[in-house]
């Protein structure tokens, strides 16, 4: 970013704001919206880009670099709040909720979302072995379906 900056050329490399629970301490993460990614604005020239140190290549069209319109920049760009963009927050689990295992070795099994643990744990209700087993996962492990 600091060489294709320095080469005159302009960049945007959006990031995210993610707000997580660590060791017991709320942190704030920003990572990449699309990591290993970086817009930049080609006018004529776009070689000395792509040979501009630091750059891996650039997605290319047929003989020439892939254009994003400035619409879905400016919508990226809309999103932002103080440098960061926050993305919406995933529906709330509730009771007797559809929930899919996205982690661990019940992955891609639906479940039924029973309620909270302690320690970011949730409980959900899994057809195990012809019954309902109670089981504990953490939190991030679930997903809401949507119906």
């Amino acid at each position: 970013m600091h060489c294709l900056a320095l080469a005159g050329y302009q960049t945007y490399y959006p990031r995210l704001r993610d707000r997580r629970i660590r060791h017991g301490r709320r942190v704030e993460l920003r990572p990449a919206l699309f990591p290993g990614y970086a817009f930049i604005a080609v006018e004529l020239q776009w070689h000395a880009a792509r040979w501009t140190a630091g750059v891996l290549g650039l997605i290319m069209g047929a003989h020439q670099p892939a254009h994003v319109p400035d619409s879905v920049i400016d919508e990226i760009r809309g999103r932002e709040v103080g440098g960061l963009i926050e993305l919406a927050p995933p529906p709330a689990l509730r009771r007797d909720a559809r929930v899919r295992i996205v982690a661990g070795p019940f992955a891609n099994h639906l479940a039924i979302y029973a309620g909270m643990k302690p320690r970011e744990r949730v409980e959900i209700l899994l057809q195990l072995l012809g019954a309902v087993q109670r089981v504990e996962l953490p939190k991030d492990a679930v997903e809401v379906v949507s119906s």
